[in-house]
């Protein structure tokens, strides 16, 4: 029997991080955690408790309410992956709105928060046979991890790629402001001072801005595959 691994898979926002860590877990048979829905659901409490908006932000509120946040990750069979769950609600769909992408690298850059999530993903993944994905899985989360994976695209790219998804999905979205959001996440998540964005050492790049969806897993489960053996 094939020992299993645990795979990393980081990059910028937009690049199709979750698609392949999903596509990955399925083949696999492997449990896959989107980190990135754990900091927007953060995100969706805090905006809820209004210590954050467009306009304010007040990080000490946040930070001395976080044992109030639970989270947790319930499996869709219908859909194939496991939907975030925030205080025994289902917030799957709320916390994939350009609102709370527009929020949620400023949540991310908090230490408190960091260490309370991180904490978690690294409990999920004690056992291997894991895909996440996020920010900082192959640098801080799973530093050992056999696979890691650095995903990254043109910013035109993935914002036209965010802006067909909310689009399909019915949202009323501006193309415009989700290139500037790209941008902006870019930066913050690149220079924050607490676990930037950076490619681990070990971590392999893959740009997929003029790469199809086949082409991609294809690419990417041969690599699997050599860590496999």
């Amino acid at each position: 029997m094939t020992e299993k691994i645990t795979i990393a898979i980081d990059g910028f926002s937009s690049t199709g991080k979750s698609t392949i860590a999903k596509q990955l877990a399925k083949e696999l048979g492997y449990i896959y955690v989107d980190t990135g829905a754990m900091y927007r659901a953060v995100t969706l409490y805090a905006m809820q408790q209004n210590y954050i908006s467009d306009t304010h932000f007040n990080p000490e509120d946040l930070i001395a309410n976080l044992d109030k946040i639970s989270l947790s990750f319930s499996f869709n069979k219908d859909l194939g992956f496991a939907e975030m769950i925030l205080n025994n609600t289902n917030v799957e769909k709320d916390i994939r709105t350009i609102e709370v992408s527009r929020l949620v690298s400023k949540i991310a850059t908090i230490s408190e928060v960091r260490k309370k999530l991180v904490s978690e993903q690294q409990e999920m993944g004690k056992n291997k046979g894991i895909v996440m994905d996020g920010r900082d899985i192959g640098t801080v989360v799973f530093p050992d991890a056999e696979l890691k994976l650095f995903m990254t695209a043109s910013a035109d790219k993935r914002a036209t790629r965010r802006y067909k998804e909310l689009l399909d999905r019915g949202d009323d979205v501006n193309y415009e402001e989700i290139l500037h959001n790209v941008q902006e996440r870019d930066r913050i998540d690149s220079t924050r001072e607490d676990s930037p964005l950076i490619m681990a050492d070990d971590a392999v790049e893959f740009d997929n801005s003029d790469m199809g969806l086949e082409e991609q897993f294809e690419r990417i489960m041969s690599l699997v595959n050599r860590n496999l053996q």
